[in-house]
């Protein structure tokens, strides 16, 4: 189960980088959501609507996806971390680069939860103003 759930994973990953909210929405439950860790105004739990909604306004707000680079995929259980980093240009022409570790929890296959660790702070000071200029709460966890 371990490699299957792996995959899922990477698809996840490759989904929401390519702001696929339908794929993403293959890799979770019903009941999935999210907490982004951290103290910016990103951070907070989503429910799995918001998370696939804002997968989707990430296709017009980071045009080239994420790009990541994956360093590691570690499962055991019902777990699988992922590290890597991202190497994204935002629809301002201007660089979004963040390392990640996301640990996603399992339940039949499919992801049920996913804890975000990744610097807030520089995605506040330049996601939330293209969310913002979109008239979107998203990001905010709401």
């Amino acid at each position: 189960m371990s490699e299957a759930n792996k995959q899922v994973a990477l698809d996840f990953l490759q989904a929401m980088s390519d702001g696929d909210a339908e794929a993403m929405g293959r890799c979770t439950t019903p009941d999935a959501e999210t907490f982004t860790k951290g103290f910016g105004q990103v951070s907070g739990w989503r429910n799995r609507e918001t998370m696939l909604a804002t997968a989707a306004a990430f296709r017009q707000i980071v045009p080239t996806g994420f790009r990541p680079t994956i360093h590691k995929v570690v499962a055991e259980g019902d777990t699988v971390v992922l590290e890597f980093e991202g190497n994204a240009e935002l629809s301002n022409g201007k660089p979004y680069c963040n390392q990640y570790v996301f640990i996603f929890t399992f339940r039949d296959g499919k992801i049920r939860q996913l804890n975000e660790y990744f610097c807030t702070v520089l995605a506040d000071s330049t996601i939330l103003p293209l969310l913002a200029a979109q008239g979107d709460e998203l990001a905010h966890g709401n």
